[in-house]
């Protein structure tokens, strides 16, 4: 019970602030304007992502330099059906296509389009095609035993081309614009107070969920193994274990939960293009967990929301330009002072004071009991 305690506090902390933003700005508290609520919300989408980062790296050792992907498509999912959504309200007044598809003069709905006016056809896809392109591409990658720096780049190198395909025009998903100019969702309002609140909670209590189920997931026999695959992978293929089967399923998972923060990001942003495809966004997560502490889930979460509140407070003043430079710097400080990141340090010095107290009452105790070290001969 008291390791899962960091757990629950991380969990109580976050619907609790979540709440109370909400219920400020529902009340009309200057203090905490829409904007406020969009932007929280927007963190913990981020930290959604993070979380999908540190399973993969912290407990089965594959540093992925490609979630960007799997967010990006969850988000596009989302956005096509708040595009079908719009209907006869846009610019042109199509009811089938959207704008930018009468704009660039396409007759017919793409057969990809089909399907994205219903919303849990939307919330499925926002799942199944990062979750089966996290499959083709493990598949692989893994059973060709690609792994460390060769797998980094693999995922990185999948994640540019996505970006590079989605610029195209003819792909028929708004080309450089993307897609943007959403009104509702699920008929409510994207743009009134109480949607924007009830989205901050949704995705609270969603970050929630995916936190719990690694936790599970990681304490569980199959978490012990893939600990071992990331520490020792040949000595655990040695013992019988078919290791290639338990990566494709955490890095099909971690996917799945990255396409979901996707799709509850772009309601909440309002807009998804290819920009979200960056090989540099995937860095910038990695940086998060590595922040955070890396094999520690709740502290990915939190190294997220930790370094993109930096990233809004600098961003808009005159050190904006040297972000990068800051982003760069804060990684290898936290490398080579706390390489185990926020809350990975804070668990290190918990564990090394707790062994010492113990050291030092089972010293006081054998002293009582008359027994002492003994003495080197002379």
């Amino acid at each position: 019970m008291t390791r899962d305690l960091p757990v629950w506090i991380t969990l109580v902390l976050i619907l609790v602030i979540a709440a109370l933003l909400g219920a400020a700005n529902l009340a009309g508290n200057p203090y905490v304007p829409t904007y406020v609520v969009s932007l929280a919300g927007k963190y913990l989408t981020y930290a959604m992502l993070a979380l999908a980062v540190d399973l993969v790296w912290g407990f089965a050792g594959i540093l992925s330099l490609g979630h960007a992907a799997f967010f990006a498509l969850g988000g596009y999912a989302m956005g096509m059906y708040l595009m079908r959504e719009i209907g006869p309200r846009g610019v042109y007044a199509n009811p089938l296509l959207p704008d930018f598809m009468v704009f660039l003069n396409w007759k017919t709905l793409p057969w990809y389009w089909r399907g994205f006016d219903i919303f849990p056809f939307a919330v499925l896809m926002a799942l199944l095609v990062p979750g089966l392109l996290a499959l083709v591409f493990g598949w692989l990658a893994f059973r060709s035993r690609v792994s460390g720096v060769y797998l980094s780049i693999i995922t990185q190198a999948l994640t540019f081309a996505l970006l590079l395909a989605f610029f195209r025009n003819d792909m028929g998903f708004g080309g450089n614009n993307g897609l943007t100019d959403f009104k509702d969702i699920l008929g409510a309002d994207l743009h009134a107070d109480s949607t924007r609140v009830a989205l901050l909670w949704i995705t609270a209590i969603l970050l929630c969920g995916q936190l719990l189920v690694c936790r599970f997931l990681v304490r569980s026999r199959y978490g012990k193994v893939l600990i071992a695959v990331r520490d020792a992978e040949s000595r655990t293929r040695f013992l019988g274990y078919r290791v290639e089967s338990y990566k494709l399923f955490v890095f099909t998972l971690s996917a799945c939960m990255a396409g979901v923060a996707g799709a509850l990001y772009v309601p909440q942003v309002g807009i998804i293009n290819p920009s979200e495809f960056a090989p540099a966004n995937s860095i910038e997560a990695v940086v998060w967990v590595a922040v955070g502490g890396r094999g520690t889930l709740i502290g990915a979460a939190i190294g997220a929301i930790v370094v993109n509140y930096a990233k809004t407070y600098f961003t808009s003043g005159p050190l904006a330009p040297y972000w990068l430079f800051m982003l760069g710097a804060l990684f290898i400080l936290v490398t080579l002072l706390l390489p185990k990141g926020i809350v990975g340090t804070f668990n290190s010095g918990g564990g090394s004071w707790k062994a010492s107290r113990l050291f030092g009452n089972a010293e006081s105790a054998a002293t009582e009991d008359g027994v002492s070290e003994p003495h080197l001969a002379e």
